[in-house]
């Protein structure tokens, strides 16, 4: 077994774990952060596939559009990191769950569901690191409800609970699928946004001094993190959210957790205490700074390989 339920942490000997992203990539910048942060990790994670999430904000033009530009953007990922032939990017939901009960078909739903199964026939559990709305988890939980105890979902989505308003991009954008998560999902990780997630934020200047030299990699993250900048000319800095949920696997000490027991989501989108006996891990605090230097030392030491 590669996960213990009780604590719902990884054994040291259980390395590396298989893992899918499901991923908004062209949402923000971020994304392509943490999916190269997942590429560059294969001694922590077995990465067995990218799925599309949708989103919609002025980046898209519906949820399904939004699904679709992140598809190209994890396939442009992929090809830039020469990581195509090995790991494949799938398409998923084209619409928000139209309620709690009514999964959306994708293909990214089913691979979830083929990937879970596959885990259980080798005996361990399928990590899922959603950065994203929980659209096509959701759906694959709701597809195949066997699956639940076979998944081990890092969500990055949501404030603290003891936050005086709960709202955040990825558990509005499709609130029906994050209440599903939290009902059925057995093993279920939370990073909370605002002052947790919010503590990695990152300027130019320092991005472009960590990344010299570092070749494809390095200019494509400097790129998209200026055009960002000049695209919101009142924001100093940006935040990179997502590659907390890859930290959450490749460097847990990083972060000060807590175990609480699990809530529920009202529809609302209030937690609310559940009086469920399943426990949710909440990270209360993470490391920015050693966060920030694991995932650049990976790219510069690639680089480094590469010449």
């Amino acid at each position: 077994m590669n996960f213990n339920p009780e604590t719902l942490t990884v054994p040291a000997s259980a390395w590396p774990v298989p893992m899918i992203l499901d991923t908004d990539t062209y949402n923000e910048i971020d994304d392509q952060f943490a999916l190269i942060y997942a590429l560059l990790a294969p001694e922590k994670i077995a990465l067995r596939a990218v799925t599309a999430a949708p989103f919609h904000n002025r980046r898209s033009s519906s949820p399904g559009d939004g699904m679709r530009r992140s598809l190209e953007e994890i396939n442009r990922i992929l090809e830039l990191t020469a990581a195509a032939d090995r790991v494949p990017a799938l398409p998923g939901s084209e619409s928000w769950l139209p309620d709690p009960v009514t999964p959306v078909d994708s293909p990214a739903a089913h691979r979830i569901v083929a990937e879970a199964q596959r885990a259980a026939g080798q005996g361990v559990k399928l990590f899922v690191t959603a950065i994203a709305a929980l659209t096509n988890v959701a759906s694959a939980l709701l597809l195949e409800p066997a699956i639940a105890d076979q998944l081990v979902i890092i969500w990055l989505g949501g404030n603290q609970l003891e936050a005086d308003d709960p709202a955040e991009f990825n558990l509005c954008g499709d609130l029906a699928a994050a209440r599903v998560v939290f009902e059925r999902a057995e093993h279920l990780i939370q990073i909370p946004c605002n002052f947790v997630a919010s503590a990695l934020q990152m300027t130019a200047p320092r991005l472009r001094s960590e990344l010299a030299g570092t070749g494809a990699v390095g200019t494509y993250l400097c790129s998209i993190f200026e055009h960002y900048l000049q695209e919101n000319p009142t924001e100093a800095n940006k935040v990179i959210w997502d590659i907390s949920a890859i930290a959450a696997l490749t460097a847990p000490e990083l972060f000060r957790w807590r175990l609480i027991p699990r809530p529920t989501l009202t529809p609302e989108g209030r937690w609310q205490a559940s009086g469920s006996d399943r426990r949710l891990k909440v990270a209360a605090e993470l490391d920015p700074g050693r966060i920030f230097e694991d995932l650049f030392g990976r790219i510069r030491r690639r680089a480094a390989d590469a010449r």
